[in-house]
């Protein structure tokens, strides 16, 4: 594990064990994807599986991760973009995942303990498999 990756974990001060427990969670489910640091708005998130990606408002391609973890204010948010047939996977899997709120690929939470984590895993790995297989609609091919 790299040193940045280290400090951001230790940066998550009280939150940092839960973070440990969702990221290793998230290696278990999809032990291909590569992780990394990635500036998010003001902050950086964990990502794992860079892919192309290309926002409606954007004119050229970026790197997108596949899945990625923040520590908010008040929860954990895992962000999992993979669009499947039109929906969105996290918010078609909201009802099985437990004592979570979820947007259309975010999965918030206040302790992993409050989520089905079977569910969850189940969710990371159709994530990477959808994209392994390119019918992942959220990226760009």
């Amino acid at each position: 594990m790299t040193d940045a990756i280290e400090e951001w974990f230790a940066a998550a001060g009280p939150r940092e064990t839960e973070l440990r427990r969702v990221d290793a969670l998230v290696r278990e489910a999809a032990p291909g994807l590569d992780r990394e640091l990635v500036p998010a708005g003001s902050g950086t998130v964990l990502g794992y599986g860079l892919l192309p990606y290309r926002p409606r408002s954007a004119k050229e391609t970026t790197r997108w991760p596949l899945v990625s973890l923040a520590a908010q204010k008040r929860h954990l948010s895992l962000y999992v973009c993979a669009v499947v047939d039109g929906a969105y996977l996290p918010e078609a899997r909201a009802e099985r995942l437990g004592r979570v709120s979820c947007g259309r690929s975010c999965v918030r939470f206040t302790s992993l303990d409050r989520v089905d984590a079977g569910e969850l895993a189940a969710l990371v790995r159709e994530a990477a498999a959808t994209t392994a297989d390119r019918r992942n609609e959220f990226f760009t091919w």
